[in-house]
């Protein structure tokens, strides 16, 4: 029952389970009522969505080196105790359901979701490929 880590907007995948929106912000124009309807999340989890500020880096990352900083203060935002436990949880319960977790972006390489799947692997957590 791996997590997947998926595209927000995009079709769901077979036995996907529920979908969790790692974003900053909803996704714009949309009502509320039509985000898990459209493929956008059934759950709005803000917490393991990088600050604005770091948002930003991300977005503004060209070279490796920049993209590298983005990745660390990432990473270390979700180091703070409220963010670990989050972390933990879905790796505990990456065990026992299927679920899953993404972004708007188009391409997970250039995205805080590939991060966030490594965080996830280093908690234990089991990942679709």
């Amino acid at each position: 029952m791996p997590i997947r880590i998926v595209r927000l907007g995009t079709p769901r995948a077979e036995d996907e389970g529920t979908r969790i929106g790692t974003v900053r912000r909803p996704p714009r124009g949309v009502p509320k009522s039509e985000f898990a309807s459209q493929n956008w999340y059934d759950v709005w989890f803000p917490n393991l969505a990088p600050s604005v500020e770091t948002m930003k880096l991300g977005q503004e990352a060209k070279t490796p080196a920049q993209w590298a900083a983005f990745a660390k203060k990432y990473r270390a935002e979700m180091a703070t105790p409220d963010n670990t436990h989050a972390l933990e949880l879905l790796a505990a319960l990456s065990h026992q359901s299927n679920f899953s977790v993404g972004c708007y972006c188009e391409n997970e390489a250039h995205c805080h979701r590939s991060v966030l799947r490594e965080l996830l692997a280093e908690k234990g957590a089991i990942l679709a490929e």
